[in-house]
């Protein structure tokens, strides 16, 4: 695999991308949740959840923004 060099994201873009991840984030967790009571694990509250995505939804923003920015700078040429 070739060498990529890192990929700085604007702040404006991971701004923009991180409501759509902490959403995303609740939701897995949530899920992810329902499926561990079939092992007997607690369900974790909806609410739970949605903190819980507030709080690791920045972390999973940023590879997505760098994601977008490679994609961006790669169609500029």
């Amino acid at each position: 695999m070739a060498h990529r060099p890192q990929v700085k994201p604007s702040w404006r873009l991971v701004l923009g991308i991180y409501p759509f991840a902490a959403g995303a984030v609740a939701v897995n967790l949530f899920f992810a949740s329902l499926i561990g009571s079939w092992l007997g694990w607690s369900v974790i509250p909806p609410a739970r959840a949605v903190l819980a995505g507030l709080v690791l939804g920045w972390p999973a923003a940023r590879p997505f923004a760098r994601h977008f920015t490679r994609l961006m700078r790669e169609a500029e040429g």
